[in-house]
């Protein structure tokens, strides 16, 4: 879980673009993060496994 202070200074608009900093929303950690689902890997494989993410399906060969 990341602190409280970080996952603020996240949300907020940097005084330059190239201090945004991604993170996901719904716990704060920064790394693994998905551009696309705009969500870190274990977020978005709990909601995936949930079948709450559209279009997501686990993958068998």
């Amino acid at each position: 879980m990341a602190k409280t202070s970080l996952r603020v200074k996240a949300v907020r608009t940097p005084r330059f673009k190239v201090r945004q900093h991604n993170r996901c929303p719904l716990c704060g950690r920064s790394r693994a993060y998905y551009r696309r689902f705009k969500m870190c890997r274990i977020c978005l494989r709990k909601l995936a496994l949930n079948g709450q993410l559209p279009g997501v399906i686990k993958a068998s060969w």
